[in-house]
């Protein structure tokens, strides 16, 4: 055999592999935790490009939590948020999540800041905070749904 059609077959074998290694990290399959990150990860989102319908079809109908809002009412708060700062920003650096069948927990931290644009001091956040958030899930459907959501100011307790 020439000693070119053995550097080719060699190439070949090699270039296979590599495809075959750049697939293989695509055939993850996306656990039940994975799927309540990205919940939350688009909420995140959704309230940065001040997306209402965007959030609100993470909101299950049932919600309820226990500051009184319902679903309803949390579109309200949102929008209420939203007329008062031109620009939102939520940085969230980790989330926990825990899964049990068609239940979810999520809890982290978020980093809430809000300003108005058009002047210089538009860069400078005219409001601040850090928030805990504890955020119950269900599945409904076959998709997650926030149902209920605890939060609070840092220092302020739950």
């Amino acid at each position: 055999m020439d000693i070119r059609m053995v550097v080719v077959k060699q190439l070949m074998v090699i270039a296979a592999a590599g495809c075959l290694l750049a697939v293989l990290p695509g055939c993850h399959r996306e656990t039940e935790q994975d799927k309540v990150r990205k919940i939350i990860t688009d909420v995140q989102k959704a309230a940065e490009e001040k997306d209402i319908k965007k959030i609100i079809v993470s909101v299950s109908k049932t919600y309820r939590d226990p500051q009184g809002y319902d679903h309803d009412t949390i579109k309200g708060l949102l929008l209420g948020y939203f007329f008062r700062h031109r620009k939102v920003h939520a940085y969230i650096p980790d989330i926990a999540v825990t899964v049990e069948g068609a239940s979810a927990k999520a809890e982290f931290q978020a980093v809430l800041t809000g300003s108005q644009s058009g002047s210089a001091a538009g860069f400078l956040p005219e409001s601040l905070g850090v928030y805990v958030f504890d955020v119950s899930l269900q599945k409904e459907e076959g998709d997650w749904k926030v149902v209920s959501a605890r939060w609070s100011r840092e220092g302020e307790g739950k």
